[in-house]
């Protein structure tokens, strides 16, 4: 597939500067230039010579320094473009919990936050954080449990508005199965008190708009039930009656092209886009955490894409933690962060 050509580059921060978020963006680069095109690492230098130092390259990469991201879009061939957007930073020891490194990776998501909502970079490509080393760094970074939140909380104060007015859904998608959720963190007691109608229209709403800009027309949004059988008509809960049935009606009227509610163990089967590339839908709306999830990574962690919806800017992840125990042995795999370098582009640039 031909790859959209960029206009404003895309920033890439490096998460946790002791996991294999840096080891994994020096691999993007290497195996996969014509993705990597027009992107730049906001973080620190020396960062990334030592991570490109870990990738068997063939004829040598080298890092360069640029000055505004910008110049990210014209650097020389087999160059890794960094910006320092931080402090000079210390040799961290690899695969070790440090604040210091939680520190630099939130100062780092931070600088790139603040330019992509001044449009100056057209997406966000964020490799993971360790949420220990972030909540050690202290202020203000502990008030976040990760990016999700500190994007939100950053986008609300560029709008000037409460954190309650910019509501955020996390898409999880690979090439066969898009899911996005109602909720993401909570217990499943909690997770069944947020299945409110409110809140899924307003997933509805969020997955219509960010799915219409990936695909170039409106999606088919599938809804899974809440209950075995999607309750069954009230026998096995009514859920689906009560809360679901209500939420579809008013965004059909709408406009949006939702169908369900829908029996959750058979409506991701009938998503997965098959070998000649049908799908009965592009997208399921879950009703918590794990029913979403856990499809789409059975289908393969090293190739999903974390992509935060309802932000006034593109951000995408790749589908894993910092895996502490590789860092630093150059074994890191970097297909998952090729893939959310690649679905960011296809976002920034509005076609699929």
């Amino acid at each position: 597939m031909n790859l959209p050509e960029l206009h404003r580059p895309i920033a890439i921060t490096p998460g946790d500067p002791c996991g294999i978020g840096p080891e994994t963006i020096a691999r993007a680069w290497c195996t996969a230039p014509e993705v990597t095109q027009g992107c730049f690492v906001a973080g620190d230098v020396g960062l990334m010579q030592r991570a490109l130092a870990l990738v068997p390259s063939g004829p040598a990469w080298t890092v360069c320094e640029i000055d505004a991201p910008a110049q990210a879009l014209q650097v020389p061939p087999r160059c890794l473009p960094v910006m320092q957007v931080v402090p000079l930073a210390p040799v961290l020891p690899w695969g070790q919990v440090d604040a210091r490194a939680g520190r630099l990776a939130g100062e780092a998501v931070l600088w790139a936050a603040r330019a992509a909502l001044c449009g100056e970079v057209a997406a966000l490509v964020t490799a993971p954080l360790h949420k220990e080393a972030l909540h050690a760094a202290g202020a203000p970074y502990d008030q976040y449990p990760g990016h999700t939140e500190l994007l939100q909380a950053e986008a609300a104060r560029h709008a000037g508005v409460a954190l309650a007015q910019m509501p955020v859904r996390m898409m999880l998608a690979n090439d066969e199965l898009r899911t996005v959720l109602v909720s993401i963190h909570l217990s499943l007691r909690e997770a069944l008190d947020a299945i409110t109608v409110e809140r899924v229209l307003e997933t509805l709403h969020i997955t219509h708009a960010a799915l219409t800009v990936l695909l170039g027309r409106s999606p088919r949004i599938a809804v899974a039930g809440v209950n075995p059988h999607a309750g069954e008509g009230g026998l096995f809960g009514r859920e689906e009656i009560e809360v679901l049935q209500p939420a579809l009606s008013q965004a059909r009227q709408a406009g949006l092209q939702v169908h369900g509610p829908l029996a959750p163990d058979t409506v991701f089967m009938r998503a997965r886009q098959k070998p000649g590339g049908q799908r009965a839908f592009d997208v399921v709306v879950a009703m918590y955490h794990d029913q979403g999830l856990i499809p789409v990574k059975y289908l393969g962690v090293e190739q999903g894409v974390n992509v935060t919806l309802g932000l006034p800017l593109i951000r995408t992840s790749p589908d894993h933690g910092t895996a502490m125990d590789l860092a630093g042995q150059g074994l890191a795999d970097a297909s998952s962060m090729v893939q959310a370098i690649r679905m960011a582009r296809q976002l920034a640039s509005g076609t699929h």
